[in-house]
């Protein structure tokens, strides 16, 4: 063996740390990269939203889609129904819906009677594989 081959190998050997040191390390680096996840989840929660969260509510995009209509006018009906009232659905202009066990539907809606017009806030329960339907609330907003 010559004497390059010689150095060479003496700057080959690795040495490690002893065992202690290793695992001190290595939950350094556990730590540090959990902070790092927590830290991009935070940030990411903030700058784009995810999808809804189970039972949380959530704006419903398209007021004019039938069955938001159709979950209006039940609202208006059971609530002339049981209030004795006259009232006419015009318009619904906001509205929420909550998956829990079935839909929650909260309506804001525009609707008129003889004294005139108003706001009502609405909020329909439904389980559609059952066939059910209520009314929960129906107040003036």
């Amino acid at each position: 063996m010559n004497r390059n081959q010689k150095h060479m190998r003496s700057h080959d050997r690795i040495s490690y740390p002893p065992p202690k040191m290793r695992l001190l390390i290595l939950a350094i680096a556990a730590t540090a990269a959990a902070a790092v996840l927590v830290f991009l989840e935070v940030s990411a929660a903030r700058v784009a939203p995810r999808g809804p969260l189970f039972g949380g509510w959530m704006l419903i995009a398209n007021l004019s889609d039938p069955h938001v209509r159709e979950t209006a006018e039940f609202a208006v009906k059971t609530h002339n129904d049981e209030a004795k009232t006259g009232l006419l659905l015009e318009k619904v202009f906001k509205g929420e819906m909550q998956v829990v066990g079935g839909a929650n539907y909260r309506l804001v809606i525009k609707a008129k009677d003889r004294a005139g017009t108003k706001n009502y806030e609405a909020v329909v329960w439904e389980r559609l594989w059952e066939h059910l339907r209520g009314l929960t609330s129906f107040k003036a907003v």
